[in-house]
């Protein structure tokens, strides 16, 4: 009886040891699952949240909701080059020495850019095969650039400034790019200006989230928001060619000229009718431009002008960072309530919305410069942030109204063209003032006062025909 008990009792010990062993080891082996559910389930849920929202009312069929997300991913990785570059450049030296350094770094980055962005437009308009090849060359460009950043901001050798020199050329061309997409892509119940709007909504919300995560990483050391970069930029160039391939299709289109064919050619040379011009489409595009490009130049005036003046005057009672960060934050803010709005509103009376937000930036510009204070600039920023995203989805609504489709993609491309160049000059400007509050301000009321009072006269006589400054095409 012992020996037969003893087998047993063997056996049920062993038995008790590896069930009791196989048990931990599956308790184990499932606490691990529901860990790994739980923290995945959030991150599947908002990725499949996402992709709803950008693929929704048939922008995933026509592959906008594609160009939606790559935008966020550029969006993202120029945010964590941003963040890195001003804690390196701005906020790691000494006051007396910061302006110099900002100085020489605009300076290198903003000047040659000033010759580059005339040529960008048109060299892309000479390669309409090529545009997601453009798109992920940008993304690439900025990822191998990022990872030279990553190196020269702890060595803080002179290689630092050219490669942030070629991280402009490339997102500007990006966005230069990406103007002449969007009419590719539109969905049949989308308009442009709700496109555009979609378009910009997801680069801000990405941007954002990029902003905290890209300070953590800088938390981390220099070089970490720079391998960031180099992560996202990597993945936009294989999203780039994600884009369907009637991007690169140029069925159907023809070259924006600033002025027709017919202003330089006369009698027997013209042998074909004359491709339209942005001067020759109606007066409203033009005047709508005009006052865009007032608005693009404030807002490089304020980013380089306010660095400088908050770096060496903080506002009140905040620190150099605070009050720069209150900036952004403002203008950023500002820039999402402008796009959505604009998407609100679709293309009801665009001139009138032009003459409207321009003349209250105008109006905010005075009464900062006059009042100048933690509250006005914040305001500033936000109105004029709004100001600019509501204008440039206007704009955008009259030229989908009044130029002519066969150029309506390459005239896309040449408006984005003139704005970066009205913007490169705002910050020179900026760079170039004194850092007086009013003063500086003051000048800010008079770029807007200048795009304004230029243009409202044009754009309320068109108002006034009911949108009758469509195109002509001799």
């Amino acid at each position: 009886m012992a020996s037969a008990r003893s087998p047993q009792g063997a056996t049920g010990v062993g038995g008790a040891k590896g069930s009791n062993g196989n048990g931990g080891s599956g308790r184990l082996t499932g606490s691990v699952r529901a860990v790994g559910r739980a923290l995945h389930f959030p991150v599947s849920r908002t990725a499949r949240g996402i992709r709803k929202a950008t693929h929704a009312h048939g922008a995933g069929e026509s592959g906008l909701g594609k160009l939606i997300e790559l935008h966020a991913v550029n969006g993202a990785g120029d945010v964590m080059i941003t963040v890195a570059l001003a804690s390196t450049v701005f906020f790691s030296v000494p006051t007396d020495e910061a302006r110099g350094r900002v100085a020489l770094y605009l300076g290198i980055t903003m000047a040659p850019f000033a010759v580059l962005a005339p040529v960008i437009g048109p060299l892309l308009d000479r390669l309409p095969h090529g545009r997601r090849a453009a798109m992920a060359g940008s993304m690439l460009a900025r990822a191998m650039l990022a990872l030279m950043l990553a190196s020269a901001v702890v060595t803080g050798t002179f290689e630092l400034y050219p490669a942030a020199l070629g991280v402009l050329v490339a997102s500007k061309a990006y966005g230069v790019v990406r103007s002449a997409v969007v009419p590719r892509l539109l969905p049949p119940t989308f308009s442009l200006v709700k496109a555009n709007s979609r378009v910009t909504l997801g680069g801000l919300l990405a941007t954002g989230v990029a902003g905290p995560v890209a300070a953590l990483l800088q938390s981390l050391g220099a070089r970490y928001p720079l391998y960031g970069a180099f992560t996202i930029f990597i993945a936009g160039t294989f999203l780039s060619f994600s884009l369907p391939p009637k991007v690169d299709s140029a069925k159907g289109e023809d070259t924006a000229l600033l002025a027709s064919d017919a202003d330089h050619l006369h009698g027997p040379h013209l042998k074909k009718p004359p491709r339209p011009g942005l001067r020759t489409v109606g007066t409203a595009v033009t005047h709508a431009l005009g006052a865009n490009a007032s608005l693009r130049c404030l807002s490089g005036f304020l980013i380089f002008f306010l660095a400088f003046l908050l770096r060496e005057h903080p506002l009140t009672g905040k620190s150099a960072a605070v009050s720069l960060g209150l900036v952004v934050v403002s203008a950023g803010v500002g820039n999402a309530l402008g796009t959505a709005v604009g998407a609100w509103l679709k293309q009801r009376a665009p001139e009138i919305i032009v003459v409207t937000v321009v003349a209250f930036v105008l109006a905010t510009a005075i009464v900062a410069a006059l009042f100048f204070g933690t509250l006005m600039v914040a305001a500033l920023a936000a109105i004029a942030g709004f100001a600019q995203a509501l204008a440039k989805l206007s704009l955008d609504a009259l030229i989908q109204r009044d130029v002519p489709e066969l150029v309506r993609n390459s005239a896309f491309a040449r408006s984005e063209t003139l704005l970066q160049m009205a913007w490169v000059l705002g910050g020179a400007i900026g760079i170039a003032m004194p850092l007086n509050g009013p003063l500086g301000l003051s000048v800010a009321a008079g770029i807007v006062a200048v795009g304004w009072l230029t243009t409202v006269r044009g754009l309320l006589v068109v108002a006034r025909r009911g949108g009758s400054g469509r195109a002509r095409v001799s």
